[in-house]
């Protein structure tokens, strides 16, 4: 089989594409490197240089390329920017996915993973949040990733597409290989492990007040190799599972707090903490319902006890201090 993953220089899509060439599977590599890392970018896979927002390059790689399924990582994801800069995000995650989903019906294929998201959720009214919890996301991320879905229920009903959503909350760790280095970096677990080595002062504690036990934000954290096990997963039984969105979650979340604590007890090292405003578009609590995962697919997480996640993220930035940009500067290639 071979698998397109878009953003597969990015940060979940590498190592997805990592793992799909482990379990014996072809994947072409498509990223337009304006975010992610080259360097990042399996050996084994083809790689393809294109952006989504032109139709031509998206059509080269079809017509070169023998393509079965897509898994689609690529698009904006930055809560913040999206408050800021709503049309980059209806631009990189609607009109770029539906530049995708028209050349894959011009060449005929109908399987196709969506990298979803828990902002879709907005405030939850339950927790854990199940799949059918009422969507009104807060942000324009979460509406420009909510509209997508809508559009993938559209294409369903007219081309027959194969589609699986999968909505996960905070992915988080690394492989061996492979692990998290944003060029601009908000996701609080490298974020403290970067307090934690000395690369920035502090870490921001964004949001005392919130209404949980601690006062910071309660996330669900999981680890980004369940995350690309739940896609092949979901690969596999597409055909009987078409149409459903799943989340792929623990049902346990973790405060800012209880993540620096445990993130000081597996570094051994004191962790700076400064006390900030909120970030505008941040719920409160989100905690994935995991029971419709498991259910249908029969999968369960299997590395994301916090303490795994953390030492995988801790041993992978040890080794690689500066990210990929060792790699980029050892063969002079501009970053």
């Amino acid at each position: 089989m071979n698998v397109l993953v878009t953003g597969a220089a990015g940060y979940i899509g590498s190592i997805c594409s990592e793992v799909l060439l482990a379990r014996g599977i072809s994947v072409i590599a498509l990223d337009s490197l304006l975010e992610g890392h080259r360097e990042a970018v399996p050996q084994d896979a083809i790689f393809c240089h294109a952006d989504l927002g032109v139709r031509s390059q998206i059509e080269d790689v079809f017509a070169k390329h023998k393509i079965d399924a897509v898994m689609h990582f690529a698009g904006e994801a930055l809560v913040a920017k999206s408050v800021r800069e709503p049309s980059t995000f209806y631009a990189a995650n609607v009109a770029c996915g539906v530049n995708l989903l028209d050349a894959m019906i011009r060449h005929g294929v109908k399987k196709f993973i969506f990298s979803s998201t828990a902002a879709t959720y907005g405030e939850p009214e339950i927790v854990p949040i199940p799949e059918n919890h009422r969507k009104n996301p807060i942000n324009p991320y979460g509406k420009s990733k909510l509209v997508f879905e809508q559009i993938l229920a559209d294409y369903r009903a007219y081309t027959a597409l194969a589609y699986v959503t999968l909505r996960y909350f905070n992915a988080a760790g690394a492989s061996q290989q492979r692990g998290e280095a944003h060029r601009t970096e908000t996701h609080l677990i490298p974020l403290v492990l970067n307090a934690a080595s000395g690369a920035i002062p502090h870490v921001q504690v964004l949001g005392t007040d919130y209404p949980t036990p601690d006062g910071t934000c309660v996330r669900d954290y999981i680890h980004v190799l369940d995350i690309a096990d739940s896609h092949l997963r979901a690969l596999q039984e597409i055909e009987r599972v078409a149409g459903e969105a799943f989340n792929v979650g623990n049902s346990r979340g973790y405060s800012i707090l209880e993540v620096i604590e445990a993130s000081e007890r597996v570094t051994s090292r004191k962790i700076p903490r400064q006390l900030s405003p909120r970030r505008p578009g941040d719920p409160a609590v989100l905690i994935a319902s995991k029971e419709k995962l498991k259910t249908m697919l029969g999968w369960e997480a299997t590395h994301s006890s916090l303490e795994e996640i953390i030492s995988s993220a801790w041993n992978w930035k040890q080794k690689h201090p500066r990210g990929y940009e060792e790699a980029v500067t050892a063969q002079g290639i501009k970053k």
